[in-house]
């Protein structure tokens, strides 16, 4: 082990920053153009795009993420994870340099369509790489960070456009956009310092390099016992894997015993489940929703725009002292039911504005703060959760493929509710955030029936809560017991 090697908590700490970077850019481009798009300086620039343009404009981007994501479920495996992020780094330097210096929409367009292919690959390998990393006991605790990195990226995104919303020539919508660079280029060179997980290698067949980085995690010798133990288990977890099959593109929807299927099912149904709930009608259209459905003056609802975001990242740090302690599904289970709650209420306040009542007034301001309870029940129950769990629960041989799908769903759902959000709202009003309501209730009984609370557990212990049948059983404790098992998986495999 060199001696200027990170190794032990500096080195998890560093694997830390590294993917909280990729969450902060994802907050970033979530909120850039949002606050962009009315300003004077960037309907100079491209002669005030109409509304349908606008739509393209802003929305196109989750499509490139949608693609990134679908290229690192085809490639991600074999870069593995360091690769993927470099790779997703580059392409969105380039991005970012292809929108700054756009004069036309077509560039624009373009640009934003590879800035969220590069976002894409990021966002589909960061989880992975942190839970690969992270200590079974505080696992939650560094996702929470990327979450909290994530609001931070949104939060001050709007504050930075608002700081240019008054300024006229071009660099006033410029410079939000290159400033992405300054979350990029440190993630360049971070990941220069930082190993390949220790599970990729081993399902690479480098079990000595995995040896190593387990060894550098725990810092420590690699004759240590415990780091032992663990890498007999990574290796044995591999051999099983590889013997059920699970790897290939058609293992994703195998009901194999380790129910590889049902495991893809869940990663991708709680992405989903997070756009389909409504957040990106919140964080995309706030000064819309503030303005339009509210009532609130253009340069209020910019402000309550700020102010919501700040919200959102201070409520972002709940969730660090629970996710560890209560678990994933009761963080779920009881927001999401608040965040279903809330968005019930919210119909009927919008109702009472919409239709001018005598309590139009107060029911406006009823609606503002019912945001504000909506947001912090979102980021201290389902955020918190929702780029976890998909990283936890797919078997290690999946572990991108199946990451990087469920980030496609994400970004594919994302996409509709941010083109439909405006359209709904001019059409039926108040009654779009019924159908959020209706949404979100129906997410708890498909949550308390079919997802698995992981706190606590070891990536390999997974394996062993589904297949539930004996196939893993035992094998952390004495591992030596189950040479035959390995060598019989891994002639398997072989053939």
């Amino acid at each position: 082990m060199g001696a200027t090697e990170l190794q032990g908590r500096s080195l998890i700490l560093t694997v830390s920053v590294l993917t909280s970077l990729g969450f902060m850019l994802i907050g970033f481009d979530n909120g850039l153009m949002g606050g962009l798009v009315g300003s004077p300086a960037f309907n100079t620039t491209f002669d005030t795009p109409d509304a349908n343009m606008l739509g393209v404009i802003v929305a196109i981007f989750e499509i490139g993420c949608f693609f990134g994501s679908v290229g690192s479920a085809i490639y991600g495996e074999k870069l593995g994870r360091r690769r993927s992020v470099m790779v997703g780094a580059w392409i969105m330097i380039i991005g970012a340099i292809l929108q700054s210096s756009a004069f036309g929409r077509a560039q624009l367009i373009v640009g934003r369509i590879v800035s969220g292919v590069g976002l894409g690959i990021i966002n589909s390998t960061v989880p992975v790489l942190q839970a690969e990393f992270s200590p079974k006991s505080s696992r939650g605790v560094y996702v929470c960070a990327q979450l909290s990195t994530l609001n931070f990226g949104i939060f001050l995104v709007y504050w930075i456009d608002y700081a240019f919303s008054t300024h006229t020539a071009s660099y006033a919508w410029r410079v939000p956009v290159i400033l992405q660079c300054f979350c990029i280029i440190p993630m360049l060179v971070i990941v220069m310092f930082i190993p390949e997980t220790p599970r990729w290698l081993a399902s690479h067949d480098r079990p000595d390099e995995s040896l190593q980085v387990l060894a550098r995690i725990h810092a420590t010798s690699t004759d240590d016992i415990e780091v032992r133990r663990m890498h007999s288990v990574i290796i044995q977890t591999v051999a099983v894997e590889a013997s059920v099959g699970a790897g290939s593109w058609k293992d994703l929807l195998k009901n194999d015993s380790i129910k590889s299927q049902r495991r893809l099912l869940i990663a991708c149904a709680i992405q989903s489940f997070q756009q389909l709930g409504g957040i990106n009608a919140v964080i995309y259209y706030t000064s819309t929703l503030f303005q339009y459905s509210i009532g609130f003056s253009p340069h209020m609802s910019s402000l309550m725009s700020g102010f919501l975001q700040t919200w959102f990242f201070l409520a972002s740090f709940i969730p660090w002292f629970l996710i560890d302690r209560v678990g994933r599904r009761p963080l779920l289970l009881s927001m999401i039911s608040v965040m279903a709650a809330v968005m019930a209420v919210q119909a009927g306040l919008i109702y009472q504005v919409q239709n001018n009542t005598s309590i139009a007034h107060s029911a406006g301001i009823g609606a503002a703060a019912m945001l504000f309870v909506f947001q912090g029940a979102f980021t201290i129950g389902f955020q918190a959760t929702v780029w976890v769990y998909p990283s936890e629960i797919l078997p290690l041989r999946l572990r991108q493929k199946g990451s990087a799908i469920s980030t496609a769903m994400n970004w594919i759902f994302n996409y509709m509710i941010v083109q439909i959000t405006p359209i709904a709202i001019n059409n039926i009003g108040w009654k779009t955030y019924i159908i959020f309501a209706v949404l979100n209730a129906t997410w708890v009984p498909l949550i308390y029936l079919f997802f698995p609370e992981t706190k606590g557990l070891e990536l390999e212990d997974v394996d062993r809560l589904f297949a539930g049948e004996g196939l893993l059983d035992g094998m952390d404790e004495k591992p030596a017991m189950h040479a035959d098992m390995v060598e019989h998986a891994q002639e398997k495999a072989i053939v």
